[in-house]
């Protein structure tokens, strides 16, 4: 427990297992956190209560794949989401599902796939990140270009909020226009509102048949800001791809297409996009490309940035990121063509920390962001995570006063420390 707790570790362990049983309350020595694992929305609650009375810092966990995500949070309490792991519903004749925070992305999918449907998001190791993490932080993948952000697909959410109150916002069914969609507010809100135990998502068809083209500039990334015009038609066109990505690094720059629809018709997205992709060397590739991104965060100690754009700037700040590339700096961009760059670089702290500043300098200027997803182990807990305080901070400081006036939800992980 934290020195201004009212009460000690042994008393807060005491009350948790009243709560959840002795077996799902843990204690992590070094850094003197309660673990408690409880079963179903109304245990939550009985735990904020008890951390909202008392004033402790509460941080919601669940696969850990974006703990390291925003600024760092000391707990007194991690309150781990991993017994709650179900489909609770599959409504698959409305396209509606239910699913507890605790679940898996992975799992989710392959229990909506039975009915050929699927949850149209692809956010990072779907194998581990679980659906309270991924909306919490609002992760999305290639597949927003084509069906849009989280925001899109959630049509509900079943939230604890810091007092112990249970509220649900939304419904189970697509067209609901009763009351307001909270649940909007409380996607990507860092944990930092409410602890999220259930989400409710409409569905799609699964894309069971789908091709991914590649093509490759023939003299590497020195020629990146060329590819602004062809993505340009490759947008304006009538085709309607599921996924385009741009690779880059100081070797290679590669465009990805990801097409989706009838066996029958694929044959003929071939030729059209090598007529709108014409120069480039051609080739087709499996499903391995579009993980690229979360690449980025595996290899050795570097720094991942999340840059937002435009649409057609992402050419443009591309090659200017990579014209940074020497000796002593490795940087590598994974682009999506809907203006989102994941930029990675592996330097010294310093170096890395220039190139990010300048940046944000670059971006800045036409209403972009970029935020620190992933800091070398040297800089954690020392750097501007979030950047440029926006010009919304005042209403956001008083939004969280409202859901959480003790601020004990995550505190200071979001943007301004809220």
């Amino acid at each position: 427990m934290s020195p201004s707790a009212a009460l000690t570790l042994q008393q807060g362990l005491a009350h948790l297992e009243s709560i959840v049983g002795r077996e799902y309350v843990a204690i992590r020595e070094v850094a003197q956190t309660i673990v408690v694992s409880p079963a179903d929305a109304q245990q939550i609650a009985e735990i904020l209560r008890f951390a909202n009375a008392n004033r402790l810092a509460l941080m919601p966990s669940g696969g850990g794949t974006k703990l390291g995500w925003g600024n760092p949070v000391a707990p007194d309490i991690e309150l781990s989401l991993r017994r709650l792991d179900q489909v609770r519903e599959h409504a698959w004749q409305d396209m509606t599902c239910t699913v507890q925070a605790g679940c898996t992305w992975a799992a989710m999918q392959g229990q909506l796939r039975r009915h050929g449907q699927m949850v149209v998001l692809d956010p990072l190791w779907p194998d581990r990140a679980t659906i309270g993490g991924v909306a919490a932080t609002n992760d999305s993948g290639p597949l927003r270009l084509r069906y849009g952000s989280l925001r899109d697909v959630v049509i509900g959410m079943t939230v604890v909020l810091a007092d112990g109150t249970i509220a649900r916002s939304g419904g189970k069914v697509v067209k609901n226009v009763a009351g307001y969609d909270l649940h909007k507010l409380l996607t990507g809100s860092f944990g930092t509102l409410g602890l999220i135990a259930e989400v409710n998502f409409r569905l799609h068809p699964f894309e069971e048949h789908a091709r991914t083209w590649t093509a490759s500039l023939p003299e590497g990334s020195s020629r990146v800001a060329q590819l602004r015009e062809p993505l340009r038609t490759l947008m304006h066109s009538q085709m309607t791809p599921s996924c385009v990505q741009v690779r880059a690094s100081a070797e290679q720059s590669e465009v990805d297409v990801r097409v989706a629809g009838l066996p029958g018709s694929l044959d003929e997205y071939d030729p059209r996009v090598r007529e709108i992709l014409s120069g480039l060397s051609f080739h087709e590739s499996g499903e391995n490309v579009w993980s690229a991104r979360q690449a980025l965060f595996e290899k050795g100690d570097p720094m991942v940035l999340k840059v937002s754009v435009l649409p057609d700037e992402v050419c443009s700040v591309m090659a200017e990121l990579l014209h940074r590339n020497s000796a002593a700096t490795e940087i590598n961009v994974v682009a999506q063509a809907n203006g989102l760059i994941a930029v990675s670089i592996s330097s010294l702290p310093e170096i890395a920390m220039g190139v990010m500043d300048r940046l944000r300098e670059r971006v800045d200027a036409s209403g972009g962001s970029v935020v620190v997803q992933r800091a070398p182990h040297s800089l954690r807990g020392n750097i501007d995570v979030w950047g440029p305080a926006p010009a919304a901070l005042p209403l956001m400081r008083e939004i969280k006063r409202r859901f959480d006036p003790n601020g004990i939800l995550n505190p200071h992980r979001f943007v301004g420390s809220i």
